[in-house]
């Protein structure tokens, strides 16, 4: 009894570890457990894989303050938050600025879009000052609180920071809306697939 019993415990943690680590893992990108943005540490809430008409576009990992598989609690979670886009195929700013665009603008009402219009050109703005996102760019979308958004594309910083929460927000519904740009991603990123 107690050999099965042992042998029971092992099974059990073997498969717990092998899930742990296939959630932060996809297509072969690596997702670190947790992260550090404005001096606050970040856990891994979710990660997924964009795929448009069979192709993997980019694999994505999102960090907040608490895990939670709730799209408006993670929404308005306070602190720090950081959206990780790892390209699998090299993808023109346009392309780019377009889905975005395109996510923001399926996912807000009218009357918010009038409110976010300027900050969105600033997104399109900065995002348009990469060229081509080549395959393994790293895109960081993290919204630092007091400052902002903060776009990072490898590293280096794009534009100024975007003002306000409520942009952060809209960001984040391109992926965890009511239409988001992929439901199995939307579904990974909350932790539930």
């Amino acid at each position: 009894m107690k050999k099965w019993a042992t042998a029971a415990l092992s099974v059990a943690v073997l498969t717990a570890s092998m899930a742990a680590h296939a959630a932060r893992e996809v297509a072969g990108v690596q997702f670190e457990d947790q992260v550090t943005i404005a001096d606050q540490p970040l856990q891994l809430n979710g990660v997924g894989l964009r795929v448009k008409m069979i192709i993997k576009v980019y694999a994505m990992g999102l960090y907040t303050p608490r895990r939670d598989t709730s799209p408006v609690n993670l929404m308005n979670q306070v602190g720090p938050k950081s959206i990780r886009i790892v390209m699998l195929r090299d993808v023109s700013a346009n392309q780019l600025v377009e889905g975005l665009i395109t996510g923001i603008t399926d996912n807000t009402s009218t009357a918010e879009m009038t409110t976010l219009r300027a900050r969105v050109d600033e997104l399109e703005a900065a995002m348009m000052q990469v060229g081509e996102v080549r395959r393994g760019s790293v895109i960081q979308l993290d919204y630092v609180p007091m400052q902002g958004t903060r776009i990072t594309v490898s590293g280096k910083p794009m534009g100024r920071n975007i003002a306000g929460d409520d942009f952060y927000r809209a960001l984040l519904r391109i992926w965890l809306g009511d239409r988001p740009s992929d439901k199995d991603l939307k579904r990974g990123l909350l932790g539930t697939s």
